[in-house]
């Protein structure tokens, strides 16, 4: 699909990392967890490397210090509900959205898209940070990572999202910041844009070729056609 003025049917946006910077509340969960654990807190930096893959990942991550292995697992079993009890309550409080996400969804949509989230994270967190942030109206539909089997890298959700709303796959857009929305937008042939500032385990998106790469959401008329 290439990408050059196009008018896909459907534009489907990812959340962490695209729409929103979520690491604040996250890192402060991550810190928070780890001294009820009396381990080491990890600061946001590395838990900005960490996040993309659901907060149980994460998890994982911050008691193993590191993107790649796995802890023991009596101790994901202690650290994983204090997480998600921290998280309950700090799920966008300090978290902020990208400058120019709103003016970017506002011109999508007065230029006749269909709007719609997908997200590796739990609907339990996904629809409270998405109201807070005043994002949630935007969306015709909202995919989060427990509403299918699968999570992205897998297409599943992409392709759930596009059935639910009768779009065409081959005909529909993908807004990301990581390998994992590259190659679910890949696996399930749809087109995908990249923003430039998201979270990608620190490697630069572009090396996984995204039909495009965007600084900010501000430039979507560059790709996209606007209302004849």
């Amino acid at each position: 699909m290439a990408i050059s003025k196009i008018k896909p049917e459907l534009v489907l946006i990812d959340l962490d990392g695209t729409l929103i910077d979520s690491v604040p509340d996250l890192a402060y969960c991550v810190d928070e967890m780890m001294k009820q654990l009396d381990m080491p807190v990890r600061g946001e930096a590395a838990v900005r490397n960490w996040v993309g893959n659901g907060v149980q990942r994460l998890t994982e991550r911050a008691l193993i210090n590191a993107v790649e292995g796995m802890p023991e697992q009596q101790l994901m079993d202690k650290a994983y509900p204090i997480f998600l009890e921290l998280y309950k309550h700090n799920n966008s409080q300090r978290s902020c959205v990208y400058d120019g996400v709103k003016q970017g969804i506002e011109w999508l949509l007065d230029n006749g898209y269909r709007v719609a989230c997908v997200t590796n994270k739990a609907e339990a967190f996904t629809l409270p940070l998405l109201k807070a942030k005043g994002l949630l109206d935007y969306f015709e539909l909202v995919v989060s990572g427990d509403t299918c089997a699968e999570k992205k890298p897998h297409p599943m959700p992409l392709l759930h999202a596009a059935e639910k709303l009768g779009a065409n796959p081959a005909n529909c857009l993908m807004l990301g910041d990581s390998r994992s929305d590259v190659k679910a937008a890949r696996a399930a042939d749809f087109g995908i844009i990249c923003m430039s500032y998201g979270y990608n385990h620190g490697e630069d998106i572009r090396d996984y070729n995204p039909d495009a790469v965007m600084d900010s959401f501000m430039e979507l008329p560059n790709y996209l056609q606007a209302k004849a």
